[in-house]
Parts: C-alpha cells; sequence; structure tokens
C-alpha cells in the first residue's frame, strides 16, 4: 500500500512540505509507502470546459496534469497539501486539481480517485486555513472518496519551515493524521482478504434545476 502526497506550494520544501513530510515519515514507520509529489511552478491551464477528456481520455491540455493522472492511478490514498492564500488554496493547485479530477470523472477513470481515502492539510502564517481545507475536502466528497480526518484540524502555522516544526500541536496532528489514514487503508486491506467487496458503481443521472 502506497500514498501520493501532494504538495501544492509553490515552495518545494516549504512549510507546506514539512507537514507532508511529517506525514511521510510515520506512515512509513507504520508500513506504508509515501510519496511527495511536487506540482511544481510551471503554469497550469485552467480547465477549458471542453469536455475532449470523455472522448479522448485525458485533459486535451497537454501538461503534468495527464501525467500525474496515469502516475496517480497506482497509488492507494491522497494526502494532498496546499499553502493559505487569500483564504483558498494556492494558485497553481486549484487549476491541476479542477482538471485532474475533472478528466477522470468525464473520462470514466473514476478509478483512480474512487472509494481511495484522502485528506487535506494545509499551512499558514496565521489564518484562512478552514476555508482552505473546505475547499479541498470538496474534491474528495464529490468522488466518493472516504476523508480522513486528525484529532483537530489538518493545519500548521508558521511563516517558515523552522516556526512550523515549532507547532507542535500542528505537527502532533500530522502524525495522528497519518497513523489514522494508516489504520484506515489496512481495514480496507483486511475487507478484501475477508471477502467485502466494495459497492458498484451507480450509472449517475444528471438533474438540471430548471423552470
Amino acid at each position: 500500500m502506497k500514498v501520493l502526497l501532494i504538495n501544492g506550494s509553490p515552495h518545494k520544501n516549504g512549510c507546506t512540505y514539512t507537514a507532508l513530510n511529517e506525514i511521510a515519515k510515520t506512515l512509513e514507520s507504520e508500513g506504508i509507502g509515501a510519496e511527495i509529489y511536487f506540482i511544481g511552478t510551471d503554469p497550469i491551464s485552467p480547465c477549458k470546459a471542453c469536455r475532449a477528456c470523455a472522448k479522448i481520455g485525458r485533459c486535451v491540455i497537454k501538461d503534468k496534469v495527464n501525467d500525474f493522472i496515469d502516475y496517480a492511478a497506482d497509488f492507494d490514498g491522497f494526502i494532498i497539501g496546499s499553502p493559505v492564500h487569500y483564504a483558498s488554496v494556492s494558485g497553481s493547485i486549484a487549476p491541476f486539481l479542477h482538471r485532474a479530477f475533472f478528466a477522470c470523472f468525464m473520462s470514466g477513470r473514476g478509478n483512480v480517485f474512487r472509494l481511495k481515502p484522502g485528506a487535506a492539510v494545509v499551512s499558514a502564517r496565521r489564518a484562512g486555513t478552514t476555508a482552505t481545507l473546505d475547499q479541498l475536502n470538496k474534491y474528495f466528497t464529490i468522488t466518493e472518496m472516504p476523508i480522513i480526518s486528525s484529532r483537530y484540524w489538518n493545519m500548521v502555522h508558521g511563516q517558515n519551515p523552522e516556526e512550523v516544526l515549532q507547532d507542535k500541536e500542528g505537527m502532533q496532528n500530522m502524525r495522528i493524521l497519518a497513523k489514522n489514514f494508516t489504520y484506515y487503508l489496512k481495514c480496507q486491506e483486511a475487507a478484501a482478504k475477508a471477502g467485502i467487496n466494495p459497492p458498484e458503481p451507480e450509472e449517475i443521472e444528471f438533474t438540471n434545476f430548471i423552470r
């Protein structure tokens, strides 16, 4: 079993990485593979809403989003990390996640994310964290992904990695999150061995609220 931790910060080894790295170390100590995926700082185009992904099976825009979707399929769970920018996620991870999740949905590749556990982690100097967590959690709830929680909201505070390490409660919550994530993954594994299979997906019925 392995978990992909997505670093949505423009700083590869900044505050968000510090939180994700604490999670990764704890996951590995519990026998779960962990890898931190840095989305980088190259421009990420927003979704064009062209829906071409439904026909070609991937996003029509040729950048690392398609590479990510192919790579992500082999992982058993996802933890998405982002700094707080104007009480929301970073400017790069929003279009990245929009296109990745939408392309999987429209192309019929929902198994990349469906029923795999997810968790959101945010870092901030001071405030805006709960609004950002809420934004990230919506990607999970619309994709049938169980959300894994910690003892408190999954957030760390600090203006630099050194200050984040001083946030003892925040770092502890990262470790608790990792242990809860491990527990859920092992429960899924035990269920599969016992012959308890996940529910079959239903064909989606779209309803437009019009008069």
